[in-house]
């Protein structure tokens, strides 16, 4: 130490010995008094000391150093569902009626539905909502409708509790609830309980599928699609359908979902899945391959009369209704068959083919499904619910069907119909069949969609099949059941309670109730006792086999005043002893009929929804809803190969507005700069072979097409469009001049105009991948020149 002490005092040495924090010395020879030996000696014998000091100070430090123990592996999440809980496959058709399907005695051949209630169970007593976003809703979260807000469509969304279309976190959906319990989610087809003003691009996407609890969507928003041209979308963002002349929604429908459980095993083979398969048949339109109608050529001659009688007999041979079920009779506003002339007895059986081969050809995707699930060795634990109708069987279309969409009226003339025969279900069609048949594929009920108030608009079969679980197969169930009793259903087969919390978020109990118990006990009483149905009015509360209901004072296709809800008719049935509902009991029990009509407004009370006396014409109001384009009156969109929600465009419908865009284009230019909608019901500024050209479609009027008489010369051009309607009146004429570079170069008039909704939900700037407007033209017609971006000016 003294040495240390002598070297640092006179600068020879420092701490600074290199990786020594004990004492050791660096010595600075230079400093030393003196040279030779002394020096030599002072430098070994400093170097030996700060070797020493290094050594030490090495030791020190590994003895410091702890020794690496390898953490241990991430564990997996957590799985709350049962170790042998079921794969599900859950099936949702849509405007199906009871009577439709081979499987429930109807005159459509489904096959694969048939072999799944062989392995299964048939309910005879399962019931839905009269319309679509409420069963819908209601399937998905086990609430009843109006406790979740969805006491009607989305499209018919109003300010009032009960009908917001705005599902509250505390009703948290089936993916949710099996997405936390550790099952793959995925959902394909149809949406239809997303209000309408988050389908945007801005969102919010928490009320889209994949916010709800899915792991991937693969389908359409809205309550229709076409079949060969659908609005699709893959997650949150719009995607074009493969084109061809094979492609139908339908099969690519069944191909996602077939290759999402394969890609799902692939990755995670002890994970279970759970599929939601929402297809869009049969709702309008009604649309099927050419070679699927051609098998159902003749087969409805006989007409709706005779095909009724026919079903309700296959239905008693089969044991599906009781033998002592009575064929309700034809409702006032449905004409007799034999009444029809030759043209609408042809008219209306070609419909009814198509109809027959949408249904029949979504059979033959569901049964490639089944096949692919038994090929996967996963078929024997899979639980299949299949659901054949979200209601009863459309009577949307009227006494004589449509060919150009429900939502715009008027439909057509006979004449304009029949000239439209051949194309009936193919690329340019928009059909829905004759009320008769939506009323005889409701057999043996009265009614049809629309009316919650009788069977004929809520009844629809249900089949469960889980061949490990089902011993009784091919039997019947005859219990009372509702559309929220799915939910704790799959709950259940599980292994799972329904949280209490999701989220963060406390959940509101379920409404329904497992239906598990009939799987073993046919003869179980029925646990499902009462239950309320609402929609539009029509109203009916069933309690222990007696069921109340509302005479409904306006049927779905009328245009016509009706008194207030609370002054309406009601009828009584016992269904105890009449399957059917077809004899009113309300004079004879008149305390009953008292009793129930109370218990209607108790339900009201208990779901927090009053009637609401609005027609649907009104509901649609787009200045009731939030939009993000209301209040708005300039809009500005870039070319883009993504889709425009029709809820980010402006409303150019019934009201003055004008377009302006830049194009760089010549003589032999051709394709798309904006298009909304398609046929029937669209418009479109196209560049034809050089020459800007306006064309509106608002079938059966005629298409109208405004057009520069000239092509373009070479070079960047500013077009636009004035649209100048005649007045404030819906579907009124309108007026438009297209001009080019200031100079006007064409106008013309539009007898009418589209008064409510265009056919398809996408806008498209520099592409139209929709059904297009002129016969000739084929999606995605991209445009081939340079163009600017699009304004639009509401005025």
């Amino acid at each position: 130490m003294r040495l240390k002490t002598l070297f640092k005092s006179s600068g020879v040495c420092t701490d600074r010995c290199s990786g020594a924090d004990n004492g050791g010395l660096l010595v600075n020879p230079s400093l030393l008094p003196g040279r030779g030996k002394a020096i030599t000696f002072l430098k070994s014998l400093t170097f030996s000391a700060c070797a020493a000091s290094l050594a030490i100070a090495s030791v020190s430090a590994k003895a410091r150093q702890p020794v690496f123990i390898p953490p241990p592996p991430l564990p997996a999440p957590e799985r709350l569902a049962a170790p042998d809980a079921p794969n599900i496959l859950l099936v949702l058709n849509d405007d199906v009626g009871f009577g439709a399907a081979s499987t429930f005695g109807g005159p459509i051949p489904t096959p694969a539905y048939d072999a799944l209630a062989q392995e299964g169970l048939r309910f005879n007593q399962f019931n839905t909502t009269a319309m679509c976003s409420p069963t819908r809703a209601a399937l998905l979260t086990g609430r009843n409708p109006h406790r979740v807000n969805m006491g009607t469509i989305t499209n018919f969304a109003i300010n009032e509790p009960g009908y917001t279309s705005i599902i509250p976190k505390e009703a948290a959906t089936i993916g949710q609830v099996l997405r936390d319990a550790g099952y793959s989610t995925a959902w394909f087809g149809k949406n239809h309980i997303t209000p309408e003003w988050d389908q945007t691009a801005a969102g919010p996407f928490d009320r889209w599928p994949t916010g709800l609890g899915f792991d991937y969507f693969y389908g359409f928003m809205s309550g229709a699609t076409d079949q060969w041209a659908p609005d699709l979308v893959e997650n949150t963002v719009p995607v074009e359908p493969k084109r061809g002349p094979d492609y139908i929604l339908d099969k690519d429908l069944a191909d996602h979902l077939i290759d999402w459980v394969r890609q799902q095993h692939a990755a995670a083979p002890d994970k279970p899945f759970f599929a939601y398969l929402a297809t869009g048949t049969a709702h309008e339109p009604h649309q099927a391959p050419a070679d699927w109608i051609a098998r159902f050529r003749g087969r409805f001659d006989q007409g709706w009369d005779k095909v009724r009688e026919e079903t309700f007999a296959r239905q008693k041979n089969a044991g599906i209704i009781p033998a002592n079920a009575i064929l309700t009779p034809r409702p006032a506003g449905i004409p007799a068959w034999e009444t029809l002339s030759s043209d609408q007895k042809r008219l209306a059986a070609r419909m009814m083919e198509v109809h027959a081969a949408q249904r029949a050809y979504f059979d033959a995707q569901f049964g490639r499904v089944v096949a692919a699930l038994k090929e996967s060795g996963e078929w024997d634990n899979t639980l299949v619910v299949y659901i054949d109708g979200d209601n009863g069987a459309s009577g949307e279309g009227g006494v004589d069907g449509h060919v150009t969409g429900g939502l715009n009226k008027p439909s057509g003339s006979l004449q304009y119909m029949m000239s439209h025969l051949e194309e009936l279900g193919g690329p340019r069609s928009s059909e829905n069949f004759p009320v008769g048949w939506a009323w005889a594929m409701d057999t043996p009920f009265q009614y049809f969609k629309q009316v919650a108030s009788h069977l004929g608009g809520v009844r629809d079969g249900l089949v469960i099949s889980w061949p490990k679980h089902i011993t009784d197969r091919g039997g019947l169930r005859t219990q009372f059941s509702y559309v929220t009793d799915i939910a704790p259903t799959l709950y259940e087969a599980a292994g799972i309670q329904a949280p209490e919390a999701v989220g963060g978020v406390r959940q509101m109990p379920l409404d329904g109730l497992s239906l598990l118990y009939t799987l073993a006990s046919p003869t179980a009483p029925t646990r499902h006792r009462s239950q309320y149905f609402e929609m539009l009015g029509n109203r009916s509360f069933y309690k222990d086999g007696w069921m109340a209901s509302t005479i409904p004072p306006r049927l779905p296709w009328e245009n016509k005043e009706v008194p207030p809800a609370d002054q309406w008719t009601w009828a009584l049935y016992n269904l105890n002893v009449d399957y059917s509902q077809s004899k009113d009991l309300s004079a004879s029990h008149p305390e009953k009929l008292r009793e129930l009509q109370q218990g209607f407004a108790e339900a009201a009370r208990q779901n927090g929804f009053r009637l609401v006396d609005l027609r649907p014409v009104q509901r649609t109001n787009p200045e009731l809803k939030p939009f993000l384009s209301n209040g708005r009156s300039t809009f500005t969109f870039h070319r883009s190969d993504r889709l425009i929600s029709q809820y980010a465009f402006p409303d150019v419908k019934n009201r003055n507005w004008s377009l302006q865009v830049s194009v760089t284009a010549g003589a032999r230019s051709n394709g798309t700069i904006v298009a909304q909608g398609g046929y029937p019901q669209g418009w479109a500024l196209y560049i034809l072979n050089g020459a800007p050209t306006f064309v509106y479609a608002d079938q059966p009027a005629p298409v109208v097409r405004i057009a520069a008489s000239t092509p373009l010369p070479p070079g960047e051009h500013l077009l636009a469009l004035n649209v100048v309607a005649d007045g404030p009146q819906t579907g009124g004429a309108a007026t438009v001049t297209l001009t080019v570079d200031g100079v006007a170069a064409g106008s013309g008039r539009l007898p009418a105009t589209v008064p409510r909704a265009f056919y398809h939900d996408w806008v498209g700037i520099g592409r139209d991948i929709q059904v297009p407007l002129l016969p000739d033209l084929q999606a995605p017609f991209t445009f081939d020149g340079d163009m600017g971006p699009v304004s639009v000016t509401l005025k």
